[in-house]
């Protein structure tokens, strides 16, 4: 698609409001004074699409691109590819409007995410073992039987809908200054940053619009740099659902004119986000929709105002959920393994453990040895796997061992 894409008016925006709200929640938008502290601002809200139907924004772009429809294109069917989030908003769009969905899902999907999808009455195929695979799959059921296949970001009715919630956001928080949206194809912060900075011209106000990608897979700052969307190799990154390749084209236009800033994150950043949502808000939030908490908690976050950010969907896995927990845990230090040289005699391993506890600390894991060849014949390793109460203290229990006349490693072999 070569022509430029015509962004959706303010109006056009509100239109798609009435049309997505015969479906879709008024999710909440929380305040977290413990982000708004951290980054120095009024006030840090989170818009909590975590809470919507089906678990994410999705459901909105879906239901106002399914009701474009014509009476033929219903009677075809509608086809979707997708290994989460827009299966279920697809699935849930079509059941609400009478029309048969086909939704077609790697065969590694996560058996939550599949199960929901049909649930939701969408008949479900497991192809392939990657994204490619199965969307290939998807747009040969289009050749072979004529349905309407329905794009996960780069449609103009998609970007309409997911647009809807900066119009929300305004609606009870007018003095929103920045918003920091997460990115994957780009239809969640096109339609935002459209809607957004029309509604901010139309009030005399400036909003500024700041995307967050992992950085495994963070296709729009190259493609910025470019000009041009541009096809990246991707990383593997626990934020599958932002992991795209390469920025949808009119999502990359609108980009290019409405955000001001894209930034990145680690898969450590977005565990650390996860764990604070979880012990501060009590949200469960999927990793791709943790992604702009993680880029505040990062410090990649400047605003002059009150800020807000879209966690834009909890359709986490529960067995990922449990490995993300450890894994944030250890990023912010309140997990810890020690490595500790011990002589080889007995009461040492009594003596580290005191040592621990007056340090108000936990050990949850011991593993001892005396077996590897580094080790001089006259000691042994204890490794001890501790809860702390972050970085300093951390540092603390380990110090109070190296006091002790002990050999202390954070996390490292010798």
């Amino acid at each position: 698609m070569s022509e430029q894409y015509q962004v959706p008016t303010l109006e056009e925006f509100a239109r798609a409001r009435e049309v997505v709200h015969r479906v879709t929640r008024r999710t909440p938008l929380e305040s977290s004074r413990f982000l708004a502290e951290g980054l120095g601002v009024p006030r840090v809200y989170l818009k909590c699409e975590n809470l919507q139907r089906t678990g994410a924004y999705k459901l909105r772009g879906a239901y106002n691109r399914l009701t474009r429809l014509t009476e033929e294109e219903r009677a075809r069917g509608v086809v979707a590819a997708s290994a989460g989030n827009h299966a279920q908003g697809v699935a849930y769009a079509a059941r609400e409007l009478g029309i048969k969905a086909t939704i077609f899902m790697p065969l590694g999907v996560a058996l939550p995410k599949l199960q929901a999808t049909r649930n939701y009455g969408a008949d479900v195929q497991l192809v392939g073992s990657g994204f490619d695979e199965t969307n290939q799959a998807a747009q040969e059921f289009v050749r072979e039987t004529g349905a309407v296949f329905i794009p996960p970001f780069d449609d103009p009715a998609v970007i309409e809908g997911q647009g809807t919630i900066a119009l929300e956001m305004f609606d009870e928080a007018p003095d929103i200054a920045t918003i920091v949206v997460p990115i994957g194809g780009g239809g969640l912060i096109a339609g935002v940053a459209a809607a957004a900075k029309q509604w901010a011209a139309a009030n005399g106000r400036e909003v500024k619009i700041i995307g967050v990608q992992a950085e495994n897979a963070a296709p729009f700052p190259t493609s910025l740099a470019a000009g041009e969307p541009v096809t990246i190799r991707t990383r593997s990154t626990i934020a599958d659902g932002i992991a795209v390749a390469r920025p949808g084209v009119r999502n990359f236009q609108v980009v290019q004119e409405f955000v001001d800033e894209v930034v990145t994150v680690s898969d450590d950043d977005i565990a650390r986000a996860i764990v604070m949502l979880l012990e501060r808000a009590k949200l469960v939030v999927e990793p791709a929709g943790a992604a702009g908490v993680a880029a505040i908690l990062a410090g990649k976050i400047t605003s002059e105002g009150p800020v807000a950010t879209i966690l834009s969907g909890g359709n986490i896995d529960p067995l990922l959920l449990q490995r993300v927990i450890g894994h944030g845990l250890a990023a912010s230090a309140r997990y810890m393994k020690l490595r500790i040289l011990l002589p080889d005699v007995p009461g040492q391993l009594v003596r580290t453990a005191s040592i621990v506890a007056e340090a108000n600390a936990n050990v949850v894991e011991v593993i001892h040895t005396r077996h590897a060849t580094e080790l001089p014949v006259s000691e042994v390793e204890l490794e001890l796997h501790i809860e702390t109460r972050g970085h300093e203290h951390g540092e603390e229990v380990a110090q109070a061992l190296r006091d002790a006349g002990y050999t202390v490693r954070v996390g490292e072999k010798y």
